[in-house]
């Protein structure tokens, strides 16, 4: 029984363990294939991450070929201000190869007036996360190269930010190009707004400055002065010399008023020989004179150009704001105004303007209409003023003077339209028309066997400039008749002197043709006794307004007395002009100087009453 039971046991055991190795393998068998699949799963996994890796690498590898190939400076710095990284078109932009950069400070590359800006730059970065600027940098040759810097902040994988990112582009020939264009935009702008010639602030821009100080008159309750400067006989220069000259004494003339003027006054040049001043933070507008005159009397030294001596005055008018108007039209018109009158005042002085200079201005304008409709209508007169020996009271000769006989204004006084004529030109052909009249008059004297004596004519400046003036002249001698030995013609002293050297080589050839020459108003130019001696001049004419005040004024009776003595001095006759009483009569005669000519023995008369004289004799009771 034990037997059977023991066996009994040992199958159940067999029985049970043979179950449980069953049981355990079929697990291991489940396991296995669990294990199976996790292990393809794994593969699969890993292979998938390779290819993600090698895709990142190849990624990486593109932008990194990208990077090295791209021309703009990528350059990738820590908060410390280190360089990590260093890109190929960094070592072309800036010269420094990675090895000598890298873990160095960024600053090397920066300009040391740079350095706190582009600090500032980086703080700025932390709060920003990106902006873009354009800056120098410094090369390792030290040069500059202007760049286009994008900056933005640089993070890890995890999203820290680890420091910034500066990518670089080259604009330095954007930037030459820009001011460049600058440049010329610069020039045009100064070019739209100044002289030249001259450099001065030109017409626009004192339009502009002259707004301005109104304006800043008008908020502080000050005035302004404006004054108007135009040089005297300045277009003859220009018509005998021609512009290169004309021009290089613009330049000393614009030097002079630069150094005259106050650093706050604005000096521009409107165009041809006129200049303006503005004076502001004026208490008083006749406070402007003490600079008009500092600038008339600068404008009157003689000017030295090429071994040439000029004698270049000024004419100055003077507007006020408010006081006179309160546009700049206004002021600038009323300005001119007054030069115009300085003008008729004799020239080399400064005039204030006044409301009835409008009129004349006006009058003016109405008056050179008139003047050329006379010249074409022959309205002209020719009268002539007797010459005699001043002891034998017999006739020596006579002058020819221009009247205008107008239809409505009746005889017109040679000082209102003989300054016109010669501001405008026209004093060319009234001069022809005058020369031309009296020679063929006194030629028909002369044929009749009446002896008129000497014809003196006046010559403007701008007769001489003339190129055809010897050769038309030559031509009224034998047209007329009238003898070389007959005619005197008379050159004003202020006109010589404007440019003596020029004056010297026109008269020689007048002298030549046998014409005799006579300065006429000596006395009251800037003649040197050297000019002097070299013109080819027989007589000097003793202005009137030295002879009119005798014997009242011992000062001209002084200066009557010198010239009489110089002429004689230099072997030259002389005549008195403005001769009206006896007691003139006889103190120039007194005084060696016996031509006289005058209201004392005639006015200047019509040819028809001329004639009546002669035919009497010309005898003076």
């Amino acid at each position: 029984m034990r037997f059977v039971s023991v066996s009994v046991v040992v199958i159940i055991i067999a029985y049970f363990y043979e179950k449980t190795i069953q049981n355990t393998i079929e697990k291991l068998i489940i396991y296995m294939d669990k294990v199976e699949y996790l292990n393809k799963n794994l593969e699969f996994k890993i292979e998938e991450a390779l290819d993600k890796n090698n895709i990142l690498n190849e990624r990486y590898k593109q932008q990194a070929q990208i990077l090295e190939q791209v021309n703009d400076s990528v350059v990738s710095i820590d908060f410390n201000g280190n360089i990590v990284s260093w890109n190929t078109g960094s070592e072309k932009m800036l010269g420094y190869s990675s090895d000598e950069v890298i873990g160095k400070k960024i600053s090397i590359i920066y300009r040391k007036e740079d350095m706190k800006t582009n600090e500032e730059y980086a703080k700025r970065l932390l709060t920003t996360g990106s902006f873009n600027v354009n800056l120098y940098l410094v090369k390792k040759s030290k040069d500059l190269v202007y760049v286009s810097l994008s900056l933005s902040l640089l993070q890890d994988e995890n999203g820290n930010i680890i420091g910034y990112i500066g990518v670089s582009h080259d604009i330095t020939q954007r930037k030459k190009d820009e001011e460049k264009l600058l440049e010329q935009k610069n020039i045009l702008e100064y070019q739209a707004h100044h002289d030249a010639l001259t450099g001065l602030p030109n017409r626009v821009l004192f339009n502009d400055r002259l707004n301005q100080a109104i304006q800043k008159a008008k908020r502080n309750n000050t005035k302004v002065a404006l004054l108007f400067i135009d040089l005297d006989h300045f277009k003859e220069i220009n018509d005998s010399l021609g512009h290169e000259t004309g021009d290089e004494i613009l330049k000393i003339v614009t030097l002079r008023l630069t150094k005259t003027i106050r650093d706050e006054d604005s000096l521009a040049r409107l165009g041809g020989d006129e200049f303006t001043v503005i004076i502001e933070n004026l208490v008083d507008g006749q406070d402007a004179s003490l600079l008009a005159q500092k600038i008339t009397e600068v404008l009157s030294q003689p000017i030295t150009l090429n071994t040439n001596i000029f004698y270049v005055s000024s004419s100055t008018g003077i507007s006020i704001y408010p006081d006179d108007g309160e546009s700049t039209q206004n002021l600038l018109k009323f300005a001119d105004a007054a030069m115009y009158k300085a003008k008729d005042e004799g020239r080399n002085n400064y005039q204030y303007y006044d409301s009835i200079m409008t009129e004349l201005a006006f009058e003016r304008v109405v008056m050179v209409t008139s003047l050329r409709e006379a010249l074409k209508k022959s309205e002209f007169l020719v009268y002539y003023q007797p010459q005699v020996d001043g002891k034998s009271n017999k006739l020596i000769g006579m002058e020819a003077l221009v009247r205008w006989q107008h239809p409505t204004m009746g005889i017109v006084s040679p000082a209102k339209f003989i300054p016109l004529a010669e501001s405008t030109g026209l004093i060319i052909e009234l001069d022809r028309f005058v020369m031309k009249t009296a020679m063929t008059q006194v030629s028909k004297w002369n044929s009749k066997g009446l002896k008129p004596g000497i014809l003196a004519m006046n010559l403007a400046i701008k007769q001489l400039q003339q190129k055809d003036f010897i050769d038309m002249f030559k031509n009224l001698i034998k047209e007329t008749g009238c003898t070389a030995e007959h005619i005197e013609l008379e050159v004003t002293e202020g006109q010589i002197m404007t440019n003596p050297e020029e004056a010297i080589k026109i008269l020689n050839k007048i002298s030549n043709i046998g014409i005799g020459l006579a300065v006429d108003d000596f006395g009251t130019g800037y003649s040197s006794l050297s000019y002097l001696k070299k013109l080819p001049i027989d007589k000097l004419k003793i202005d009137q307004s030295f002879i009119k005040d005798i014997p009242d004024d011992e000062e001209d009776m002084a200066i009557t007395k010198a010239v009489i003595a110089l002429a004689k001095s230099l072997n030259l006759k002389i005549i008195a002009e403005g001769v009206e009483t006896i007691q003139q009569r006889d103190f120039v005669v007194q005084n060696g100087c016996t031509n006289i000519q005058g209201y004392f023995y005639s006015k200047p008369i019509p040819a028809n009453e001329i004639e009546k004289l002669l035919l009497e004799g010309f005898q003076i009771k």
